[in-house]
Formats: C-alpha cells, sequence, structure tokens
C-alpha cells in the first residue's frame, strides 16, 4: 500500500506552535499507521508513536507517555495487549492539555470475557478529556497483514467459527472515521460501531481472498477444544482464551448484523471486503 507522505513534527516540538500535532498510538499498527497517513493527507500535523517511533511510547513504561502528551493537542489511542494503568494515562493528557482522546476499542467489547477492552473504555468515558469510542467488527487485513496470514501461508486457516458470519471492516475506514473524530466537531463523547457492508462466512471470505490473490486457499471449520488445543502450543492462556471466546460469539452467531458508523460519521457507504483485500496496484 503506497502511504502518503505525512507532515511529521519534531520529536520535542514547542507547545507554542500554532498548530499542534496529533499523536498516534501503535503508530506502526494496521490501524495506526492509516490514521498517520490520513492526518498527513490533510495536512495536520501528526506525532506517531510506538516502541520504535522518532517519539518512543510503550504502554509497558509509563515514563514514556508524559513526554509523547507533551504539545499533543489529540490522541488516537490503540490499548495495549496487557492490562495498563490507563487512569494514569487519562489523567497525564488531561495534564498535557489534550482536547479529545479517540479510542480504538471493539464492537462487541465484552466478548472477549478478560475485561480489559471495557475497562479502557470506562476509564476514558469518566476521565476529563472529551473522548470519542470507535468500536469496529474485526479486520478485513487480518487475512493479508494480520493475525491469519501465518496459516494462510500454508493454504488452510482453521478456525471453530462454523457457519458464522461477520461484517468485516477495512481498516482504512476506520482510520477515516478516526481522523474524522479528531478533526471534526460534534464527536465528543460519541461511540460509533463500525463495520463493512456484508455479511460473509468465513469460507465465503477465503474464497475471494483465494480469487483475489490466485492462491489455492481454503477454510475448514473445527472443533473449539481441537483449535484451543493446536493454540496452547504457541499462544499463552489468556490470549488462547481470549481468541475461543471471540470465536465462539461468531460461532452462535452474535456478530451477524451491520453497524451504521461508517456512513453516519464519513456520509458513504463502508468499503467492501473486495477493496479492502485487492492487492495494490
Amino acid at each position: 500500500m503506497m502511504v502518503p507522505m505525512t507532515t511529521i513534527e519534531n520529536p520535542t516540538p514547542d507547545p507554542s506552535d500554532e498548530q499542534r500535532p496529533v499523536l498516534v498510538t501503535a503508530a506502526t499498527g494496521k490501524t495506526g499507521r492509516r490514521v498517520v497517513a490520513a492526518l498527513g493527507q490533510a495536512g495536520v500535523a501528526v506525532r506517531p508513536a510506538s516502541r520504535t517511533s522518532a517519539t518512543p511510547f510503550d504502554w509497558t513504561a509509563p515514563d514514556s507517555w508524559a513526554p509523547a502528551l507533551a504539545g499533543a493537542r489529540s490522541t488516537y489511542l490503540v490499548p495495549p495487549e496487557e492490562p495498563a494503568d490507563i487512569d494514569r494515562f487519562v489523567a497525564e493528557a488531561a495534564t498535557a492539555g489534550l482536547e479529545r482522546i479517540v479510542l480504538l476499542s471493539a464492537r462487541h467489547p465484552d466478548q472477549g470475557g478478560d475485561g480489559h477492552v471495557p475497562s479502557f473504555e470506562e476509564a476514558v468515558r469518566r476521565g476529563p478529556v472529551p473522548a470519542t469510542l470507535l468500536q469496529p467488527s474485526w479486520f478485513a487485513q487480518n487475512f493479508t497483514e494480520g493475525m491469519f496470514t501465518d496459516e494462510l501461508s500454508d493454504g488452510v486457516l482453521r478456525l471453530p467459527v462454523g457457519d458464522g458470519r461477520e461484517p468485516f471492516i477495512d481498516t482504512a475506514d476506520i482510520a477515516a472515521v478516526a481522523v474524522a473524530a479528531l478533526t471534526g466537531d460534534g464527536h465528543e463523547g460519541a461511540t460509533y460501531e463500525l463495520s463493512g457492508p456484508e455479511l460473509l462466512t468465513f469460507d465465503e471470505a477465503i474464497g475471494r481472498l483465494a480469487r483475489a490473490t490466485g492462491r489455492n486457499l481454503r477454510f475448514e471449520s473445527i472443533e473449539p477444544c481441537a483449535w484451543a488445543d493446536g493454540a496452547s502450543a504457541f499462544l499463552p492462556p489468556p490470549i488462547v482464551t481470549l481468541l475461543a471466546n471471540l470465536f465462539a460469539a461468531i460461532r452462535q452467531g452474535d456478530n451477524a448484523h451491520l453497524s451504521p458508523g461508517v456512513p453516519e460519521v464519513l456520509g458513504r457507504d463502508a468499503q467492501s471486503f473486495d477493496q479492502a483485500i485487492a492487492p495494490p496496484t
């Protein structure tokens, strides 16, 4: 994917600058890097932050938070994989004078069963900085640059999801909504449920990916116990439990509905699964 040139501000900015930057955490991730690119394309000063960025940000190193927040006007906030002191982060964001927080959450944040994402939502909602919550469905890009790519390299994706349907969302749409919430008015206090425009089984999604890429790919639905036994060989127990809960929700049909957030915010339909997975031209 071609990434537009961005307006990257100095890692040690002057807070009196006319245009204070937007802090983007997890700036090298699937949504973060697209938020960075979209902000830059819009001419908005942006401060990419991650463990490897010029501006370091690490959820496991709380001393990195205040320097990353200093002088920023708002932040795109991606929760960590492990629990962190979100109340401290929100307090530091308020001290730094941030005008808003846009939090990446999940469409059904309780499905994982670990209380992690809901705790972040609650802390941001009750904090003093105006906030917008984004609750997207499963990412279409999980098939092309994310969690399913290693298994698909062998040609077969095996998951305990049955024929459950999911409205996979293009992460570029998540980024576009995030930028609207970061830079526009009227989004404070809003929660946007985001999804793609169609419901697909994993079998249908893999079939479309095979056609788009010319690869010989297939999907196999397996029993939850069989998947958990195999996953336990390379994933820690809490992650196995988390994913098992999420897959169970899909299998049970809990996710088989569309959400209106993308057209509500952007005034257009969400990108299709085919558009999201299309190889770059």
